[in-house]
């Protein structure tokens, strides 16, 4: 038993759901997915993967979107839902190269407004057949600081062979943040498992099974460029993610799993699972295909060049910029990182340049740094060798270490306030304060660590901590044994909400299930707290 589902470059190729969830994981295309034949017939263009808008800005923002063939993109925005007056914009044509994939730059938008847009797909060859409109919205930043702002995050999205489940109702994570309705979503990473094959079922300790729907390209680790493109496409097969996606705009950025789990720069693997073991090869066309899926800003092309850079800025009005950093593309090779001297770190030099230059000229309320990995976990990367910053030597700063300590130097010295660290990764939900005096290196401000994860994947035991930098666990939620999937241990995320009028900012751990775990109130104006 098989369904079909638009894919590629003409109706004739397709990626079929295979196996004994095939008519379950169907469902989850909806409406638009069962119209296929019909669609198909008349020769428009098809948008069923929905739409998406990230890097929203208080004047701009990117708009996606994936066609079953090639078409022109045409962007409509309006402040009004029944879009009476409306701005277009031309977007590009989509074709084979960019796997039908498309972004639009919408620029010269009100601030603190709710835009709603739709996106038509054109044929390229006679311009008035047009697909049906998918509609999306969000709000752009706000001018004034009174507005507040309220954000979510989390990251490790179809990890650990746990997939899109029908038996559950998919990625429930996705609709309870949904209803939430904040401003943006921070993905904190690892928002595919490109090197972890889903399988059609797996048998849960307790005897239950866990059904995943599954396709051609997720049966393998990725390695072709179609391979990682086909990873992007699994989960928007689910309908909560297409939903949240039309509703919330995200910020994203990528860890270690968009490629090969731990993966650095230079690395050849000692792994039988792949043909082809260099993992920069790997890691270029896993960013090729992360730039299609993903609308972020420095991913696009600009003046016919194309920037391949993560890491970024987003300005979110007076009250908050985003820093995304990337401690994946520019680190140094996993080793057990004990070494004296280390300038290239997880940053490297130019990154650690810029975010040093950013913070300086930041004028927000707020300096949220949005890591992929964590600052005073221990994370292994087998017996040896670390994967993350931490080393588990409680002495002196080593290693990769030194990087940090130098940045957290320069926020004391240059007295940068409000900042805080938000990430992923470890599979489970925490907060950490750092604080000198109970650090082997004293000299920073104290600060605030939050983790939250998985958003649809394996739950794992706590983190051991290094002392280097003085984190005390204030808070963790964690299972006791590896790998719990979603039916075994909730999903988790956070959210921040920063308070107009004074500016306070409170981050609440949440649990799948409406659950607040954890909460914590900062003031604004703090060098460190």
């Amino acid at each position: 038993m098989s369904y079909s589902v638009p894919d590629g470059s003409s109706p004739a190729r397709r990626s079929v759901l295979r196996g004994s969830l095939a008519a379950s994981a169907a469902l989850t295309l909806g409406g638009a997915a069962a119209a296929a034949p019909a669609l198909a017939l008349s020769g428009r263009p098809r948008a069923a993967w929905g739409v998406q808008t990230d890097d929203v800005t208080a004047s701009s923002g990117l708009v996606w979107v994936r066609s079953d063939r090639p078409a022109r993109m045409i962007v409509e925005t309006s402040t009004s839902e029944s879009f009476r007056r409306t701005h277009r914009h031309f977007g590009p044509l989509l074709g084979a190269g960019s796997d039908f994939t498309g972004t639009t730059a919408l620029r010269g938008l009100p601030a603190g407004e709710q835009i709603h847009y739709r996106v038509t797909l054109a044929d390229p060859d006679e311009p008035r057949r047009t697909g049906e409109p998918v509609v999306g919205t969000f709000r752009t930043a706000p001018a004034r600081r009174r507005d507040g702002v309220r954000f979510l995050w989390s990251g490790d999205i179809a990890g650990q062979g746990w997939g899109i489940n029908p038996d559950i109702g998919g990625f429930r994570a996705y609709e309870e943040m949904r209803r939430l309705n904040p401003d943006f979503f921070l993905c904190s990473g690892d928002t595919i498992y490109a090197d972890g094959p889903i399988q059609p079922s797996v048998t849960l300790p307790d005897g239950r099974i866990w059904r995943n729907a599954t396709t051609p390209e997720k049966s393998k680790v990725a390695e072709t460029l179609d391979e990682y493109r086909g990873n992007f496409r699994y989960n928007l097969l689910d309908h909560h993610v297409r939903a949240f996606n039309a509703q919330v705009p995200s910020i994203v950025q990528w860890d270690d799993h968009e490629v090969r789990n731990n993966w650095y720069p230079g690395q050849i693997l000692d792994d039988a699972r792949y043909t082809e073991k260099d993992v920069d090869v790997l890691a270029a066309r896993a960013s090729r295909a992360f730039a299609e899926y993903f609308p972020v800003s420095t991913l696009h092309a600009r003046g016919g060049a194309v920037e391949r850079r993560m890491h970024r800025v987003v300005r979110y009005g007076p009250l908050l910029d985003v820093f995304v950093l990337d401690m994946r593309s520019y680190r140094n090779a996993n080793s057990p990182g004990r070494q004296a001297d280390d300038t290239t770190g997880i940053l490297g030099v130019e990154q650690l340049a810029w975010l040093k230059r950013e913070l300086s000229r930041s004028r927000a309320v707020w300096k949220v740094l949005a890591a992929d990995m964590p600052l005073g976990l221990v994370v292994p990367d087998g017996a040896a060798n670390i994967e993350a910053i931490a080393q588990g030597d409680p002495g002196a700063p080593l290693g990769r270490e030194l990087q940090i300590a130098e940045l957290l130097r320069f926020i004391k010295h240059r007295r940068i306030t409000g900042t805080l660290w938000l990430t992923a990764d470890v599979h489970y939900t925490s907060a950490q304060h750092y604080a000198p005096e109970r650090a082997a290196f004293q000299d920073f401000a104290p600060f605030w660590e939050f983790v939250s994860g998985p958003l649809a994947a394996g739950g794992f035991p706590a983190n051991k901590l290094d002392a280097t930098f003085g984190p005390e666990r204030v808070f963790v939620r964690a299972p006791e044994r590896a790998n719990l999937s979603p039916m075994e241990s909730p999903q988790y995320f956070g959210e921040v909400d920063i308070d107009g009028g004074s500016g306070e900012l409170t981050v609440r751990l949440r649990a799948e299930g409406g659950t607040v775990l954890f909460s914590k109130a900062l003031q604004p104006g703090r060098v460190g707290q």
